[in-house]
């Protein structure tokens, strides 16, 4: 019996019995959706950190108060720090860092916006420095950007996100044009081009004002953000080291003072969202690994009936001349078949549900174009595993007994 036989064979059972085929599978059908649909979910996260969250380029750093927070005990810690980072930091930094090629500082908080009765509320207010434009991606859609005269003379000056626009101005060209923020007046200089949304929240709703104004018009106690372009590359480790140095010793620590400051550059970011992504991967992988092998029990039950209900076909087949190896590799092939079509029935139902996750959800979606072939090697493996002992029992039954069952 040749390969293609032993297909035909298996599909003409699958097709015999419908509805307990359609039983056996669901196990092997609901893993394999479950694994797809988490593996397109996080390969569409990951599209996205890197398209959207992670904003700053390979030779750039942020410093800050907090850091990257993992727990509540050091987010706890970072909400006691008594020493906030001020402007003079950020001077200090761009005046002794040899590794520093620019240095921004910015500030932001929340606030409502105001123009001609439209009132929008937690729009997203920062007080820049105009080197925070060169290194955070803010295109100019039209008008210009916070410049640095703007930053010497604390000017009432803004530059808006798109949405914004649309929401406060409407069709009408909002240059030129004043509006309020937390009631204070402020001429709008440029407008953003449209940035999109991070799960569902607008990154167009914000208003960038010069840091001297934001500092002089709603106050200067909060810590401030530093931001660190290096000279290449190549010496961003170089860069954070000596501005820890700098930060330290400005802030009076001892050598086994913990940093009162946190820093946060593109590779740390990359390195916790692959640990988050890799640990929701592993605990999804253990929930359907028992959705599978639940799936290749009941095959392997199914098949062992299957064995009972041919017993005679076996003992004809053997008369007629096949060998133990030929009904081991039929019954294998029947059940690796049963558990590939339900691999691709799990693929379907996943790419079903990656589209209605990416259309109807903020969670984006990306199909993974070797899923195919992942589900099938996972389901056929299945398949193959579980039905290695009922195709045993089969090769091994008397002929002789296997041709009396018939009476």
């Amino acid at each position: 019996m040749n390969l293609g036989e032993c297909f035909r064979i298996a599909l003409e059972s699958l097709v015999a019995n419908p509805l307990r085929s359609l039983l056996t599978l669901i196990g092997i059908v609901m893993g394999v959706t479950a694994i797809i649909s988490v593996v397109a979910i996080i390969n569409g996260l990951n599209l996205y950190v890197e398209e959207k969250i992670i904003r700053l380029g390979p030779s750039s750093f942020e410093i800050n108060r907090f850091g990257i927070i993992t727990n509540r005990e050091d987010f706890l810690k970072a909400i006691r720090r008594n020493r906030p980072l001020r402007v003079s930091d950020a001077q200090a930094i761009k005046e002794l860092c040899t590794y520093a090629e620019l240095v921004g500082v910015k500030t932001g908080d929340q606030g409502r916006a105001s123009h001609g009765g439209k009132q929008i509320q937690n729009v997203y207010m920062k007080g820049i420095t105009p080197e925070i434009l060169e290194v955070e991606p803010y295109e100019i859609a039209s008008g210009r950007g916070i410049a640095r005269d703007d930053e010497e003379r604390s000017a009432p000056v803004t530059f808006i996100g798109s949405e914004l626009a649309d929401r406060l101005f409407g069709s009408l060209d909002p240059v030129g044009k004043r509006l309020k923020l937390r009631g204070r007046s402020f001429e709008v200089i440029g407008v953003g081009a449209p940035r999109g949304s991070t799960f569902g929240q607008s990154r167009d709703v914000y208003a960038l004002i010069p840091l001297s104004t934001h500092r002089k018009v709603f106050g200067s106690r909060d810590s401030v953000g530093i931001v660190v372009r290096a000279r290449g590359p190549h010496v961003v480790e170089e860069a954070m080291d000596e501005c820890r140095v700098i930060l330290r010793a400005r802030h009076h620590l001892a050598y086994h003072d913990k940093d009162d400051f946190g820093m946060v550059n593109p590779e740390a970011l990359n390195a916790l969202w692959k640990n988050m992504s890799r640990t929701i991967f592993n605990v999804a992988l253990f929930v359907v690994g028992i959705s599978l092998v639940v799936g290749g029990i009941v095959i392997m039950n199914i098949m062992l009936v299957a064995v009972i209900e041919r017993t005679a076909e076996i003992g004809v087949r053997k008369a007629a001349g096949a060998r133990q190896r030929d009904i081991r590799r039929q019954f294998l092939t029947e059940s690796a078949v049963l558990s590939a079509v339900g691999g691709i029935i799990g693929v379907s139902l996943a790419y079903g549900a990656t589209l209605a996750i990416r259309n109807l959800s903020p969670f984006p979606a990306s199909f993974p174009w070797w899923a195919p072939a992942l589900a099938l090697t996972i389901s056929s493996s299945v398949g193959i595993f579980f039905g290695l002992y009922p195709a045993a029992k089969a090769a091994r039954l008397n002929v002789i007994e296997a041709l009396r069952s018939n009476g």
